[in-house]
């Protein structure tokens, strides 16, 4: 029995390291971009920006920033989180905060 319990506990543990790796791996990568916004289409769940260059992106929002976008507004200076694949691709952006006024 105790042979048994140990095989049992062996498994659980190895399936948990095993899958800790795997779940940090499917977020991806992110990288942050401060810039104005221009625009908030809470239909189609995107957000319109331009960077610190003067380039204007438009991107889906993800999760939490859907929630986050409602609360800011054009014009206002935000830096927002993009969230990207591991080869780099864009998928969308998954944060957005408020840049405070100095």
């Amino acid at each position: 029995m105790k042979k048994l319990a140990s095989v049992v506990a062996s498994i659980v543990i190895a399936a948990l390291v095993l899958a800790l790796p795997a779940a940090t791996f499917a977020a991806g990568k992110t990288h942050e971009m401060k810039g104005t916004v221009v625009s908030v289409d809470t239909k189609a769940n995107t957000l319109t920006f331009t960077d610190e260059k003067g380039e204007s992106h438009t991107a889906p929002l993800l999760d939490k920033a859907i929630k986050e976008a409602e609360s800011v507004k054009a014009g206002e200076k935000v830096t927002i989180t993009c969230q990207d694949t591991d080869t780099g691709e864009h998928q969308g952006i998954s944060g957005i905060s408020k840049i405070k006024k100095a």
